[in-house]
């Protein structure tokens, strides 16, 4: 039984049904009419179909459907999808696939989860472990997914590769998107991550027709291939931007103090975390990578476990101010590695360019050597300074006591 106020929850917020459809006829009307049962507010793409699926949809004059041809791919029927909502006025658009294997009675929790939440990316997580006749390639491409986008967002998300969501569109009315087959259902999350918007997700029911019955649209080598190359490009603009964006606007607000106190003193984390981070952030500062330590730095420090914001603090001590006192100091260093064949190089006179060019061994022995020895002082001063601050924590709640 169909509560009866369904329909008026998705007027009042604003929601629509999003179905885009390619050559679906033998399930898009079933898919239809179950949606119905909930509301009518509802949006079918119609991505050049060349089967009888007009047909079908004219016998549904209450739902909007936007067509053209011929087919370009499920993520331009979304743009257009989400444009034409956009336009209608909605706030919200749950999307799922017409094929058949997502089921209209999830529609409510998608409802109730907005309602509990707030403006958010609610994810339908299916039941991949339990659903019968998965496929080997949806498996893998869901763990696959699922991987990639918490290194782009740190967002663990069970689901990433579900058709079945509810996308605020009010940021993705400002996004120009780039993408236009299944590739868009990654970049959309992603942006919307970076975006600030809450990520979240509900427990859906999924099913998976036997392999002789199957219909899809998927093109495993040219689809996985367009979806790796989104994943690089996205990986790339997470720690070459994101990332350094999103630590330093940590420490623009007001109570930056209370961040960076609370970044240190995280109870969370042990205090040889802790040092270790700031040591490897040290170590990637000063090693001759220059324009890269980030870069590389930052997936190794994800990889380790380690506090990347700790990491990313400790590595800007190679910010331009520091660069000649490093180099010169790098040349130091690797003197005694040259023997006979060093040099001495004058901090204020010989610190060019050329001469550096000159001598390149002498100072990549130096950057090396330097690099392990600002790490283990780093490392050394943090623990010096968390044991202290741990012992000092006791006697400042006890005066606050008293």
């Amino acid at each position: 039984m169909i509560p009866a106020d369904i329909s008026d929850r998705f007027s009042k917020l604003g929601v629509c049904v999003i179905i885009p459809t390619y050559n679906n006829a033998s399930s898009i009307e079933q898919v239809v009419t179950d949606v119905l049962q909930y509301t009518q507010q509802v949006i079918v793409v119609n991505d050049g179909s060349t089967d009888a699926t007009p047909g079908v949809l004219k016998r549904f004059p209450s739902i909007t459907v936007i067509g053209y041809s011929p087919n370009k791919g499920k993520g331009f029927a979304l743009r257009i999808a989400f444009k034409k909502a956009i336009e209608l006025g909605y706030q919200y658009a749950i999307t799922l696939d017409s094929d058949g294997q997502h089921f209209a009675k999830d529609l409510p929790l998608f409802l109730e989860k907005l309602e509990q939440e707030g403006p958010a990316l609610i994810m339908g997580s299916r039941n991949m472990e339990t659903a019968d006749n998965v496929p080997g390639k949806s498996s893998f491409g869901h763990k696959f997914s699922n991987f990639w986008y918490q290194v782009e967002t740190g967002i663990d998300c069970p689901d990433t590769q579900t058709g079945y969501r509810l996308y605020p569109l009010a940021p993705i009315s400002k996004m120009r998107l780039f993408t236009r087959k299944y590739e868009l259902e990654i970049e959309v999350i992603v942006r919307l991550a970076w975006a600030g918007v809450k990520v979240t997700w509900v427990p859906i029911t999924v099913y998976y027709p036997p392999k002789e019955e199957r219909v899809t649209h998927f093109r495993p080598f040219k689809d996985f291939s367009r979806i790796s190359v989104l994943n690089t490009l996205l990986v790339l603009i997470t720690f070459l931007y994101i990332k350094p964006r999103d630590f330093f606007r940590r420490f623009t607000k007001k109570n930056w103090k209370q961040q960076l106190k609370q970044l240190i003193l995280n109870p969370n984390e042990s205090a040889m975390t802790k040092a270790n981070s700031i040591a490897f952030g040290g170590f990637m500062g000063i090693i001759p990578l220059w324009g890269f330590q980030l870069l590389i730095g930052i997936p190794l420090a994800h990889f380790m476990k380690l506090n990347k914001a700790l990491f990313i603090l400790a590595a800007n001590i190679s910010i331009p101010p520091m660069i000649p006192l490093i180099v010169f100091l790098s040349y130091k260093m690797g003197k005694p590695w040259m023997g006979s064949r060093a040099v001495d190089i004058s901090f204020t006179k010989q610190l060019t360019l050329k001469h550096i060019g000159q001598n390149l061994e002498q100072y990549l022995y130096g950057s090396l050597t330097l690099a392990v020895l600002a790490a283990l002082l780093f490392w050394l001063m943090t623990l010096l300074i968390l044991k202290l601050a741990k012992k000092n924590k006791p006697l400042l709640a006890n005066s606050n006591h008293e």
